[in-house]
């Protein structure tokens, strides 16, 4: 099916049931639909035809759904915009991609009248919440589109091939590469995420708090599949998801590990009840064991995790929430250290450098076959062959399979210190670290060193209140991991440097160690 298809049959199901709720205003299913169809008619009678690149700019609010399934609907090329991205990154992306339409929020006008002026493709520029100068609002944008006629692109086939979004990846070692997601991946990740995080319940209620022009906006779509309401919040706030939680009736909720260990940090945690939470999905990067034990004490047996990237986005991987819950009492505890086991749509396999499958608990590279991985980078056929080779899509992470089935992600490649010749995860030691009740996040990097080539080096963020001493971290992970992986060094920094994703930016930590080097590694 196309993508709009998955949000129509959620419409047609529950018509009157509330789709978005933004602050004091709520839009049912039957509302949402109609919005969303007048942007379509708008593009279209704007001259929208075929796979046109469309981005939408701007922070979380009801109408970024709505230009997003308006787009879909239109059939145009989803681009979402990380606002958090510095004004050049985006600039770069959006004439790579050759953009074509941009939905923005008056917050950012200023960046987008540089946009405007740096991205020659760009045609059509609409402000979603006022009128912006020469730009239209959405209001007066759609009014343009009443009694255009209405296109119907569908196949009998589902149009499989067609892209649905050309989506950036982190560009965290370059310039970012533009995934192509056809209408047979985001089909199956929509597909899988309707049954792995359905939750048994008959009203689902999504709290959406993370970016939506990251994951969560892919989240959001899959909620609306089902039928549930998600709630929009402008930005994350460790108090008002807690207080939403129980206001709300909050069934599921999306958040990456550093919010979550933000809520687990915050002085109030244990005033409010979560008992109608069912599904807290924690995705895009391993989540400490000793953190997620808490969680379960603290919020039920509902937490679960599930492992992707961009090019394979969100169910590669599912550990559920009965499993993680019996993790943390003591049934099989390493499996908290999994992102659970390969879903039902792809396979995986861990693979060596020279090609070959590798047998359970050898480690190795995790690849994957199946029909959620992208078809490849746009206008990259040598960055699309490089993750392609031996027959397997290649996700850059290291990890092994147990007996059982169970993934378990050590680190990524090119995160991996070498330290006198022996190999060190830096997410390994990162678990061990977080054991230590007084962390509130940390991460580990490879610094220079004569003898060694590098050593490990911790930068730990300490929990308000909480004192800690470099020797007690170094007894504490020597005791743990032993001499050769436990940190030779210890930093305590206010905070951790994150990219524009939220992910630990080991680049910008790096850097004032590396500056006399004459190469990155040793």
């Amino acid at each position: 099916m196309r993508a709009i298809d998955y949000f129509d049959k959620g419409a047609d199901a529950s018509p009157d049931r509330t789709a978005i709720r933004d602050g004091d205003t709520s839009y049912s299913y039957c509302e949402t639909r109609a919005v969303t169809k007048r942007i379509a008619r708008a593009m279209w009678a704007g001259g929208m035809r075929g796979e046109q690149p469309a981005g939408i700019y701007s922070h979380n609010d009801a109408r970024v759904l709505f230009c997003m399934l308006g787009i879909m609907r239109a059939g145009a090329v989803w681009v979402p915009v990380n606002y958090r991205n510095a004004l050049d990154a985006n600039v770069e992306y959006m004439n790579y991609v050759e953009m074509e339409w941009l939905f923005y929020h008056s917050n950012f006008r200023d960046s987008v009248a540089e946009i405007k002026a740096r991205v020659p493709s760009l045609r059509n520029v609409v402000c979603i919440d006022k009128e912006d100068g020469g730009n239209p609002s959405l209001e007066r944008f759609v009014a343009r589109g009443a009694g255009a006629e209405e296109f119907d692109w569908a196949d009998e086939f589902g149009n499989l091939d067609r892209l649905v979004g050309l989506v950036p990846t982190g560009g965290t070692t370059g310039p970012a590469k533009g995934v192509r997601v056809t209408t047979l991946a985001w089909g199956t990740m929509t597909e899988m995420a309707t049954h792995y995080w359905r939750g048994e319940t008959t009203y689902p209620v999504c709290l959406n708090t993370a970016p939506l022009s990251h994951a969560a906006g892919v989240v959001a779509f899959s909620m609306f599949a089902i039928g549930a309401t998600n709630i929009i919040m402008p930005k994350f706030d460790a108090l008002e998801v807690l207080q939403s939680i129980e206001r709300f009736r909050v069934t599921h909720l999306f958040l990456p590990p550093t919010a979550f260990y933000n809520l687990l940090a915050h002085p109030e945690v244990g005033r409010f009840d979560y008992s109608s939470l069912r599904v807290f999905l924690l995705a895009g990067s391993p989540v400490s064991p000793d953190k997620l034990r808490r969680g379960v004490e603290i919020f039920g047996p509902c937490l679960c995790q599930s492992y992707g990237q961009t090019e394979a986005p969100m169910l590669l991987t599912f550990l559920d929430a009965k499993t993680l819950a019996a993790a943390a009492a003591g049934d099989h505890p390493e499996r908290l250290q999994s992102c659970g086991k390969p879903t039902s749509a792809v396979r995986l396999a861990i693979m060596d450098d020279e090609g070959r499958v590798l047998p359970r608990r050898e480690l190795g590279e995790i690849v994957a076959r199946g029909t959620l991985v992208t078809d490849g980078y746009y206008k990259m056929p040598e960055a699309t062959a490089e993750i392609r080779s031996h027959g397997w899509h290649h996700t850059g992470d290291v990890g092994y399979m147990d007996e059982d089935g169970y993934v378990y992600i050590v680190d990524r490649k090119k995160d991996m210190i070498i330290s006198g010749g022996f190999n060190v995860y830096c997410a390994e030691v990162e678990s061990a670290i977080m054991a230590l009740p007084q962390v509130h996040e940390c991460a580990v990097i490879g610094v220079p060193h004569e003898v060694w080539g590098e050593a490990v080096k911790a930068v730990i963020v300490l929990r308000q209140g909480e004192s800690l001493g470099e020797e007690a971290v170094l007894a504490h992970c020597k005791a743990r991991l032993g001499g050769v992986k436990a940190p030779k060094s210890v930093e305590f920094w206010p905070e951790i440097p994150k990219t524009p994703a939220g992910k630990v930016d080991r680049k910008t930590i790096r850097k004032p160690y590396w500056t006399e080097a004459e190469r990155q590694v040793h």
